[in-house]
């Protein structure tokens, strides 16, 4: 069983890939080319954003929306210390302070109720982070922004695709970030990103950002980084997007046939009413991790831990003084999650399959 199965939706779409990527091969323009324009015009008109800037990873987009933003040494950014390490790192290489508030114990994600009481002189922006494919509760966040004169960056990297009370994710906040790193909900066939904005000035700003400050050729206005997308990833993901509305709607029905099978056996995604999930990750909570991993293992379920540090017990932020017990429900949480397979192709069969080998560890745990 595959854990993320890309060999069956390149199946499904194997066609329109080859054809779109031997255009590329035929006109040669393999950086900025026409399918770049292309792609960040779709992805605007889904996303519901006046602008949408493609660039080089999902981590160029939270660096560069944080450039953007003018963020540098001395200031805050407000975030969650329960996330992959890009959203906390490119914090960190401008020379700023990541500052943690803790989660929801349900969603995981930042709770939002927090984070005024980080707020602090020196607090350029808030950056939450929409986990495992569930946008943060951004009404109050973007009011509680509003109240203090605050830019509000969602990371989005795992959500495009959701909804939050009828309005996609990427288009909820100042810049929305995400990442088509191949395993997300939308996913190239490398690494590829975008930043998503309704401010021109901010999307023109971005455009030089990504091109090392060029505001017109060998002409620099900013200091820049090389953070373009690719001409061929864009084609990629051209051909990707076809499907990709069908798979959304594929991850949410597989999402809850999962929480389905597994009422009562293990902790399910707690997903808020007003939200539409993607699921970048099905990700339950359950205890003595080590040995339920291990009886799946055995039975042939791939599993994965996302994630296992909270970024405050990190190695590389240790200079910020927050040691264990800092935040203890990202703590706790990060003790507990487990990641079981999903994707928009995974079949009934194997979601059953999947299910009666959690019952079956958790049964031997007990």
């Amino acid at each position: 069983m595959e854990f993320i199965d890309l060999k069956t939706q390149y199946a499904s779409v194997q066609e329109e890939v080859n054809r779109r990527i031997q255009v590329v091969l035929e006109h040669g323009q393999y950086i900025l080319g026409p399918e770049v324009a292309e792609l960040e015009q779709k992805l605007a008109d889904y996303v519901g954003a006046r602008h949408c800037v493609g660039v080089a990873s999902g981590t160029d987009a939270l660096l560069l929306a944080l450039m953007a933003l003018d963020v540098g040494a001395g200031d805050e950014v407000i975030t969650t210390p329960f996330s992959f390490i890009a959203t906390a790192e490119v914090i960190a290489l401008i020379g700023a302070k990541p500052v943690f508030v803790d989660i929801d114990p349900l969603t995981c994600n930042i709770r939002a109720d927090l984070i005024e009481g980080a707020i602090t002189p020196r607090t350029k922006a808030i950056m939450p982070v929409s986990l495992y494919g569930q946008c943060a509760d951004y009404d109050e966040i973007n009011t509680i922004a509003a109240n203090h004169g605050l830019p509000v960056i969602e990371d989005g990297a795992q959500s495009f695709g959701a909804s939050y009370k009828g309005r996609k994710s990427c288009g909820l906040t100042t810049i929305g970030c995400t990442s088509f790193f191949p395993s997300k909900p939308l996913g190239g066939y490398g690494d590829s990103g975008a930043c998503f904005t309704e401010d021109g000035e901010l999307a023109a700003k971005m455009r030089w950002l990504r091109a090392h400050g060029q505001d017109r050729r060998y002409h620099h206005a900013v200091l820049g980084i090389n953070g373009r997308i690719d001409t061929l990833q864009a084609a990629i993901l051209l051909a990707k997007f076809d499907v990709f509305p069908g798979e959304v709607a594929a991850r949410e029905r597989i999402g809850l046939r999962y929480s389905g099978l597994l009422n009562g056996i293990a902790a399910t995604p707690h997903i808020e009413p007003h939200n539409v999930s993607v699921y970048a990750q099905y990700t339950i909570q359950v205890d003595n991790r080590a040995a339920i991993q291990e009886s799946l293992k055995q039975q042939g379920i791939p599993t994965a831990v996302h994630y296992p540090i909270p970024l405050n017990l990190q190695p590389v932020f240790a200079s910020l003084g927050l040691p264990a017990g800092a935040f203890p429900v990202a703590e706790a949480a990060a003790q507990r999650v487990l990641s079981l397979p999903m994707h928009p192709y995974l079949t009934d069969d194997d979601q059953q399959r999947v299910a009666q080998a959690v019952s079956c560890a958790m049964q031997e745990r007990v």
